[in-house]
């Protein structure tokens, strides 16, 4: 039996080993601000796709660490926001211009179709 328990100590050991080694690296993650995901944690721990699913604890952790970073925006979306945000600025600056030459173009057309009216009339009259 002693050997059996020797096992079981081991055992305990190297589980609280990757227990530990999964919370490190969702904290590793976390800290330099990438998207805490199972498969980037695999690949950092070796660990399988399972310990961090059926672990309850390191579970906890990792459904903690996620649901921190669903508030927070992750580098590449922001860089993708600041380019829209300009480029929707760019957008509205163009269509701002294009409305101030529409109107100038719509005056034009007022004051020529006056002309062009004027001018029938005197063609008329002088018929």
């Amino acid at each position: 039996m002693d050997k059996y328990d020797n096992m079981l100590a081991i055992n305990r050991e190297r589980s609280k080993e990757k227990i530990t080694s999964a919370k490190i690296a969702i904290r590793e993650l976390m800290e330099d601000g990438e998207r805490v995901s199972v498969p980037k944690l695999m690949k950092l721990t070796g660990l399988s796709r399972g310990f961090f699913y059926k672990n309850a604890e390191v579970r906890r952790e990792l459904d903690d660490a996620v649901q921190q970073q669903a508030g927070t925006i992750n580098p590449r979306r922001k860089i993708l926001d600041q380019a829209m945000d300009s480029r929707i600025e760019q957008l509205q600056n163009q269509l701002a211009q294009l409305q101030r030459e529409n109107a100038e173009l719509k005056k034009e057309n007022a004051k020529l179709h006056k002309a062009l009216s004027r001018k029938n009339l005197n063609l008329i009259k002088s018929l």
